[in-house]
């Protein structure tokens, strides 16, 4: 089944529960929004759920486990054993060339951005960042997430580097920027032939990330403040003034959006190009936009730059961090104060929401149910509380498990 050939740290004389099977109720506290891992022996321990999770799992367990046996393996496991099954589910999705229409110039968008996890008031493990809050210290973690975005709304977790404190008594504590090569190193080595174009803001906007995204061949689209690099910035601004010919307007929906670009801006010893867009509403409220990228601006590419690519980069907020935080998988609640099984849980909720957002945006409730999520539950949360209470009560049958059915089944996405 789909979860074999995942290592298992345990003592193979003393496993009651095979891994799989353990697994499969982790995604499924998630899936089912359940919120916290002591909820599992209330919502979960049913005749018709352990044999739905030894379906799913291809195992055959004879009861659902205590949350604490979940712990136990979380704690022993590596996380990067779980990051390969996430990352095989990723690759399986571009493979089967059903990303392929919310390419941008044939490149797949991925944005890059950083979130809270978790916040104690006393320190929780070696590797806390730490901040001053009046008279308080917070010890908090942080992570920094490679997430595929499509305009649709899909936003597919690729990669995760923690933003964390090697040495606790460093004089300067780990960073977003600081992190951002590491996780570098981590999407070229599980994607080396992928072309990408990343969607950062305006922390990355340096020579070093220029430099790296050209050296692993990706492009780029970089949210550009003027407190970022203050003097590339008026040397970019006056050098538009002096290019009236780069000049275009347009209309989307009832907004006037007046485009002005330059290329060749240099930084350091790279170059970049830079695209300003001034928003007007019909009310009259104007909005600036200012992107550096690595494609070569001209009038017929600039709106699409701008509205399908450098726009999407609040994805990962919208539809990434604020979902799993805020629609029932609570993201920053702690599943674990264990440093490694808090990871392996981050990682089993970025394998549930990639699952939740393939049933809710694909094409197999429509064609099955003749309605979407929205219309059928009453929204994402909904879903889940409704798949907890089937999985409780009705048992899936067992052909629904064989391969040979999974395959005859296609699910298309909804590009609406």
């Amino acid at each position: 089944m789909w979860l074999r050939g995942l290592g298992d740290p345990r003592d193979p004389n003393r496993i009651v529960y095979p891994a799989p099977f353990l697994i499969t109720t982790g995604i499924l506290m998630f899936l089912t929004k359940l919120g916290a891992r002591r909820q599992m022996k209330f919502a979960l321990d049913t005749a018709a759920m352990l044999r739905n999770a030894n379906g799913l799992a291809g195992t055959q367990a004879e009861r659902v486990e205590h949350p604490d046996t979940l712990e136990y393996l979380m704690r022993r496991m590596a996380p990067e054993e779980l990051s390969r099954l996430r990352l095989a589910m990723a690759r399986r999705l571009v493979r089967m060339k059903g990303l392929d229409r919310f390419r941008l110039f044939g490149r797949f968008l991925v944005v890059i951005d950083g979130t809270g996890h978790l916040v104690f008031t006393e320190r929780h493990c070696e590797h806390c960042l730490t901040q001053r809050q009046g008279d308080r210290t917070i010890y908090y973690h942080m992570v920094l997430e490679a997430k595929l975005v499509t305009e649709a709304g899909l936003v597919i977790s690729l990669a995760t580097e923690f933003i964390e404190n090697a040495d606790p008594d460093a004089d300067r504590q780990d960073c977003e920027l600081g992190a951002f090569y590491r996780l570098a190193e981590r999407l070229k080595a599980a994607f080396p032939q992928m072309r990408m174009c990343l969607l950062l803001d305006s922390l990355y906007m340096a020579e070093p990330v220029i430099r790296t995204c050209r050296e692993n061949r990706w492009a780029y689209i970089t949210t550009f403040k003027e407190g970022s690099m203050p003097e590339r910035f008026t040397e970019a601004m006056a050098l538009i003034e002096l290019s009236p010919e780069n000049r275009r307007v347009l209309r989307r929906d009832e907004t006037r959006q007046e485009y002005s670009w330059v290329n060749g801006l240099e930084v350091g010893g790279e170059t970049t190009n830079v695209l300003d867009c001034v928003e007007t509403r019909p009310d009259g409220d104007a909005t600036r936009f200012v992107w550096a990228t690595s494609f070569e601006l001209e009038r017929d590419n600039v709106a699409r730059i701008a509205n399908k690519g450098g726009r999407l980069r609040w994805k990962i907020e919208n539809e990434g961090f604020n979902e799993q935080k805020n629609s029932g998988y609570q993201l920053e609640h702690a599943y674990s104060e264990n440093e490694t099984a808090a990871k392996n849980y981050y990682v089993l909720l970025q394998i549930a929401h990639l699952i939740e957002q393939l049933v809710r945006m694909g094409s197999l409730l429509v064609r099955e149910l003749g309605r979407g999520v929205r219309a059928l539950f009453g929204g994402v949360r909904k879903l889940g509380e409704y798949l907890r209470e089937s999985l409780r009560v009705c048992v899936i049958p067992a052909e629904a498990f064989a391969l040979d059915t999974a395959r005859r089944i296609q699910i298309r996405f909804d590009t609406s």
